[in-house]
This record gives structure tokens, C-alpha cells and sequence, in this order.
């Protein structure tokens, strides 16, 4: 690559030239390393523990890296943190983790103890003690409750933190697991309480119940005291679904079971079911999203513009239409509008409340919440907004249909989180509790700024940097992306970006690309498929446009992402190498050839397109990242992580990526976290070992002292 410097109105700029494309050569199809495919295979279980002691020997010898462990592992089991939950009943329920507690507690408090400085806790279950006592590798991921008293919740349990999980019984008043109660084996199920005795119940059932994603194709009712070989069969769905999930509606008044089938990831049909379990399908498009169940009214948002009834209703719009009515007649009845977003806004979540129906905004990546109410007899909406500060995120933090206490919380890039109690009567947030600073913030600036991308659409990104910096381009900068699944990067207060990165002089970019969900559903939708390359390019105008801005230059750029993000820096660094000088690349998809055939890859062919079909196949080999690595090209030294149980993105698209480049002669570091599940970390002590290994290995690469 050419460069020329010089001095331009006092400036230091430096050009990188480009004239000399990268040789154009056709994907490489074979594969020797089809043999990482095995997870737990002893010879691929040899290589990464090889590949492990390289790296491990390389980074921790870093005399910054016990320094960068010891800040990771105190940010993340300080005590100050705000201890989040979930209203439930006359308790206030959170998920603690810290040094003493590092799979955690699940504990309770009272509102009003929740509301002091100091709330007293409860200890209701013990994740550490429980793991021991069972000699169990529990990793704790989730609840689900019994509403409306919340007595009896199932706790769901995963081994080393993989998706596959074990559904128990537990009561909340005695603080036991409840004998001869619920016990759903390990599998990725769905379930849905339908009343103390019953629950709806998707899992795998034996030969013939999964879809080919490995998802449960079959509901069934289970009634207490039966065994699951008894439960009846609700609903059974196609091998061609990505899975059958049940869901019970909760508007606080009322109570409506459906199934979910879902068609491909962003389409489904949706089942009520009825008292003698007579099932009725939603007479809507197959593209809605089902947002809630509020005021008799079951709401959902638009993917596509829809045509009914002589109406049109664009494209991310709020809608509702009266359950009762759908019910007696078994048509649409009368479609209401509740919102309807501009091209710049996207809905990012819609909450119930007794107080009201809370809907959370996005606007030019920029958090606002609107609270509705609706007049019964018109079916007319309003709506007022929360009196929050316009540039940051804000998000419902806690609510819930069966009580008024609304908890919102707002955070940026620079400031700490704070969590308010809304007052809906007096359209008033009270502050309750708020996150101290983890890093000297008063010398950064943040600022949004868009860049034109490959074929003229205009994308935004934030960039967090010192005051003052120079335009030379000499600042380390880190720029993250995702790019997918209708998922928005949103302004958010990372303590360990922060303290580990931006305190010690580095830069921190956001890129809101293509493929995301910011700006809604076209958003998302004009990266699918055979259009995926939008989002790479979107990626490759905004670390052009850091450069052109002089925040930094290609030799003190890194990129990171993780999962979809990690194929997006795999395509990025393998299409343009001459852009950075550092890739952190987490749990990534990188063999789009494969994907369909590993783990639950199949589920996301509506996001990628079939690689088994020759017009998706033609265009997903432009861009694989496995395919497209060439021994005559020249990478950074690329940093690649995955773990061993991650059984959503199998870590056999990490391992040959690496097996490949290190075939080829390129320099790359491997660890393969042998816990963890798709999260790379089982617990804080793995997750602050990931940060420390990462920010040493940007520190090196792009010379941060």
C-alpha cells in the first residue's frame, strides 16, 4: 500500500492510496479442517488447547495484563453497581453476581427497601451452593413466573452455559424447589404457564420433534401430576419451521395463550387457543411482530407495508386490533393505529404497564419513550412523552401488567447509568439510584456524525474520543459493529471500554450500519440476503471516514464484533486488510458455506439467504470469510475467540478460520473458552479474563501505552 504525507492548513494528513486493488481471485472451496466440526472430538480439543497456551503465553506476559485483569474484576463485582430487576408481586426480584457470589444469587427485596440507598436483600436461590451441592456446572438464564400472585416461577439452569437448558419447578414463599414439581429435562424448550397446574410446553419430545433448525416443532399441554410422556399435543407445526413456541399474553386483566409458529426467523403465523383448545390463527400478515396484549387489544408492529380493508399501513407502524371481537367472529375487525415511526425512528420496545402502554423510540439513534392510553369505545390513541435528556439511551427497566411502578433508566456513552421511578399521574421521574463513575469521563467529548456509504445512503455513527485531540491520525481508535437481526446499537456506558480504553487516551467508535434495526425495518431489511454487502460497505465508509477525519489512520484502527459482528469483521478485514491494523473477532459465523448445516444455522437463512441455493450460494462466496482467505494477501494479526459450549454458533467456524490462516502463514491468535455458552463466559471471572486478553491485544497492536 502507497502512502503519501504532507501538511495541508497546518495539518498532518496522510493519504493511503488505493490504486492497486486487491488481486481478484476465486474463493478457495476445499476444506481440510472439517474435523473442527467436532466439538468435543479429542483431536480438535487437542488443537485448542495448543492454539490456548499460544495465546495465553503470549498475552498474559503483558506487563499490562494483570493491571487490566485486576480493573476488569473490580468493575465487574463492585457492589455500587444498580442492582436491576423485575417487579414481581410485593417484591422487588434481581440476578447478583460478584466475587463471593460468582455464578450468583437470585435475591429479593420490598419496593420500598428497593427505593433507599441501601435496600435490604434476601437471598432466594444460590447458584454457587446449588452447583456444589449437585456437583452441577449451573450457569443461571432465566425465570419464568406464574402471575399474578408470583409464587411459583420455573428456573431455568443451563450445564456450562449453553442454550440447551433444564427447566425446575420453584417456590418463591418457601424458597425450595418444589418437590415432584415441573421438571423439564435439558433441551432448548419454550414454555408458558397457563394456570398453577398447567403449562404449555415446546422441547424436544424424541425422533421427529425438533425442526430442522433443532427447535421444538411440537406444543403440548402438561398438567401437573402427569408425566411429560402424557402431556397432549396442542400443536404440531413443519420440519421446514424454525420452531413452535407457546406464549401466554398478560394485559393484567386478562390472559390469552397462543402459539407462535415461526416461518422462517422474521415471519409466523400466530394460533390463539381457545377453552377447548380449538385454535384460531391471526388473520395478519405473516411479517407483524406480536408486541403485547393491552386494553382487550392485541398489538403488533409491521416489518411490510400492509394493504387491508382499502387501508394502507406502513412499514415499522404500531398496531392494535380487539381480541374479543377476532374471537366471536373469527375475522380482522377494525385496525387501529397506535404509532406510526418516520424513516429516521424505529420502535424499540413496547411495554405494559397498569399505568399505561409504554412505547420506546429511537430517533436518529437517540432515545425517547411515549406513554399511550386508549378510549375504549373509539379505539382512539394518545399519548404523552417521559420528561427524559434527549441524547442518550432510555429504556423501561422495570414494569409490569400487574402493578404501577415503572422503573426507567437513562445511560450514554459518558454517563453513568440512572434509574428513575416514573411517577404517570404527574408525568415525573424521581431518581432512585444511579451507577458512579468508573472512569474519568470529564475530558472526553462524543459526537454523531454520518458518512455517505457505497451507493449514496447516509449512515450514522458516534465516536468517543478526548477533547482537544489532534487530526493527525494518531489516536488508537476501536470501531464496533453489528449490522443484523433488526438489533440497534444504542448509546450505552461500558465501564470496561471505558476505564481499560478511552481513560488511558484511545478513541471508541459506534457504527449504527445497515442490517441493524435503528432506523426500523427497511433498516434492517437493505442488508438482507443478496444485499449483505450494504452493510460492509457501511462499515468500510465509516473506518474511511475516521481516518479521513484524522481521529485515526489504518495502522491504529482496530475493529471488534461478536456473533453476527464477527462475521461482519470477518468479511471486513479479509475484504479490505489495508483498512486496520487489529480484529477482535467473538463468537463469529465465518464459514457461510456451512452455517445452515451447524447448530442452529438453519434458523437464520432468511438473515444470510441458503447457501444451497445457487443465486444466495453465488453471493454469500463473495463475501465468507473462510472462502476468501488467500496466502498471497497480507492481514493484520487477527485475534479470534469462541467457546467449546457455545451451541448456537458452533465453534467450528472459529477454529478453521485459524486453522486456515495459520495454514496460509498470516499471524492470528486463538482462545477457545471452554465454558461459557454463546456469552464466551460462564461467570465474571471468565468474562474479566476476556477483556484483559482483548484490550492487551488492541494495547499491542495499536500502540496504546
Amino acid at each position: 500500500m502507497k502512502t503519501w504525507t504532507f501538511y495541508f492548513c497546518g495539518l498532518l494528513i496522510t493519504i493511503a492510496a488505493l490504486a492497486e486493488p486487491l488481486p481478484k481471485r476465486p474463493p478457495i472451496l476445499d476444506d481440510p479442517f472439517l474435523w473442527l466440526e467436532e466439538v468435543e472430538g479429542k483431536r480438535a480439543l487437542d488443537w485448542v488447547e495448543q492454539r490456548n497456551g499460544e495465546t495465553l503465553a503470549e498475552l498474559q506476559a503483558d506487563a499490562r495484563y494483570e493491571r487490566f485483569l485486576a480493573q476488569a474484576e473490580a468493575l465487574l463485582n463492585a457492589k455500587d453497581r444498580i442492582p436491576y430487576g423485575s417487579v414481581r408481586g410485593l417484591y422487588m426480584y434481581n440476578f447478583w453476581r460478584d466475587a463471593e457470589h460468582v455464578r450468583g444469587i437470585l435475591r429479593q427485596t420490598t419496593l420500598a427497601s428497593y427505593r433507599t440507598a441501601e435496600p435490604e436483600w434476601e437471598t432466594v436461590l444460590d447458584i454457587d451452593a446449588l452447583a456444589k451441592a449437585e456437583d452441577e456446572n449451573w450457569v443461571y438464564k432465566g425465570i419464568t413466573w406464574l402471575a399474578p400472585d408470583y409464587e411459583r416461577c420455573l428456573i431455568k439452569l443451563s450445564r456450562g452455559g449453553t442454550d440447551a437448558s433444564v427447566h425446575r419447578e420453584f417456590d418463591a414463599v418457601t424458597k425450595r424447589f418444589v418437590e415432584d414439581g415441573f421438571l423439564l429435562p435439558e433441551a432448548k424448550s419454550g414454555i408458558a404457564w397457563l394456570d398453577r397446574d398447567t403449562l404449555l410446553v415446546g422441547t424436544d419430545w424424541g425422533s421427529g420433534s425438533l425442526t430442522a433448525s433443532g427447535y421444538p416443532r411440537i406444543v403440548k399441554r402438561w398438567r401437573r401430576g402427569t408425566p411429560l410422556t402424557g402431556a397432549e399435543t396442542v400443536f404440531e407445526g413443519r420440519h421446514e419451521d424454525i420452531g413452535i413456541w407457546p406464549r401466554v399474553l398478560d394485559s393484567g386483566e386478562a390472559t390469552l395463550p397462543m402459539i407462535d409458529q415461526s416461518l422462517t426467523f422474521y415471519t409466523g403465523a400466530y394460533h390463539l387457543i381457545g377453552g377447548d383448545d380449538e385454535l384460531q390463527q391471526l388473520p395478519l400478515p405473516e411479517s407483524v411482530d406480536p408486541a403485547g396484549f393491552y386494553a382487550g387489544r392485541i398489538l403488533f408492529t409491521l416489518r411490510e407495508t400492509w394493504k387491508v380493508a382499502g387501508q394502507t399501513f406502513p412499514q415499522g407502524a404500531l398496531l392494535a386490533i380487539n381480541a374479543a371481537a377476532f374471537r366471536s367472529s373469527g375475522r380482522l375487525p377494525r385496525v387501529e393505529t397506535i404509532y406510526t415511526p418516520d424513516d429516521r425512528t424505529s420502535i424499540e420496545g413496547v411495554t405494559v404497564s397498569r399505568s399505561g402502554l409504554y412505547v420506546s423510540l429511537l430517533q436518529n439513534v437517540k432515545g425517547r419513550i411515549l406513554r399511550f392510553g386508549v378510549d375504549t369505545e373509539t379505539g382512539k390513541w394518545s399519548a404523552e412523552p417521559l420528561p427524559l435528556p434527549p441524547n442518550g439511551t432510555v429504556s423501561l427497566s422495570a414494569a409490569s401488567p400487574h402493578s404501577d411502578t415503572v422503573l426507567v433508566n437513562y445511560e450514554d456513552h459518558i454517563t453513568p447509568d440512572r434509574l428513575s421511578e416514573y411517577d404517570a399521574g404527574a408525568n415525573a421521574l424521581a431518581l432512585i439510584k444511579s451507577l458512579p463513575a468508573r472512569f474519568r469521563a470529564d475530558g472526553l467529548q462524543v459526537s454523531q456524525h454520518g458518512v455517505t456509504s457505497a451507493d449514496g445512503e447516509v449512515v450514522p455513527y458516534f465516536v468517543i474520543h478526548r477533547r482537544g485531540l489532534k487530526p493527525d491520525g494518531s489516536t488508537p481508535t476501536i470501531l464496533y459493529g453489528y449490522g443484523g437481526f433488526e438489533i440497534s446499537l444504542k448509546p450505552s456506558y461500558s465501564a470496561t471500554i471505558g476505564k481499560l480504553w478511552l481513560e488511558r487516551g484511545g478513541a471508541y467508535a459506534v457504527a449504527n450500519i445497515r442490517g441493524g434495526g435503528e432506523f426500523g425495518p427497511r433498516w434492517h431489511k437493505a442488508a438482507l440476503k443478496t444485499n449483505r454487502q450494504r452493510a460492509y460497505d457501511d462499515f468500510i465508509a465509516v473506518a474511511e471516514d475516521l481516518a479521513k477525519r484524522g481521529i485515526t489512520s489504518p495502522k491504529r484502527l482496530g475493529i471488534s464484533g461478536g456473533s453476527n459482528g464477527g462475521l461482519l469483521v470477518g468479511a471486513i478485514f479479509t475484504q479490505r486488510p489495508d483498512l486496520m491494523n487489529a480484529v477482535v473477532c467473538r463468537v463469529p459465523l465465518l464459514d457461510m458455506l456451512r452455517y445452515t448445516r451447524l447448530l442452529a444455522g438453519a434458523s437464520w437463512a432468511a438473515e444470510y439467504g441458503d447457501p444451497e441455493d445457487s443465486i444466495m450460494r453465488a453471493a454469500i462466496l463473495k463475501y465468507s470469510p473462510y472462502q476468501n482467505m488467500f496466502p498471497e494477501r497480507a492481514y493484520p494479526k487477527v485475534f479470534i475467540e469462541t467457546s467449546t459450549k457455545d451451541d448456537r454458533v458452533h465453534p467450528g467456524h472459529a477454529r478453521k478460520m485459524v486453522a486456515r490462516m495459520r495454514e496460509q502463514g498470516h499471524p492470528v491468535l486463538y482462545f477457545e473458552n471452554t465454558e461459557g455458552g454463546h456469552a464466551a463466559g460462564a461467570n465474571l471471572r471468565q468474562h474479566a479474563r476476556r477483556y484483559a486478553l482483548e484490550f492487551v491485544y488492541f494495547s499491542r497492536q495499536l500502540g496504546l501505552k
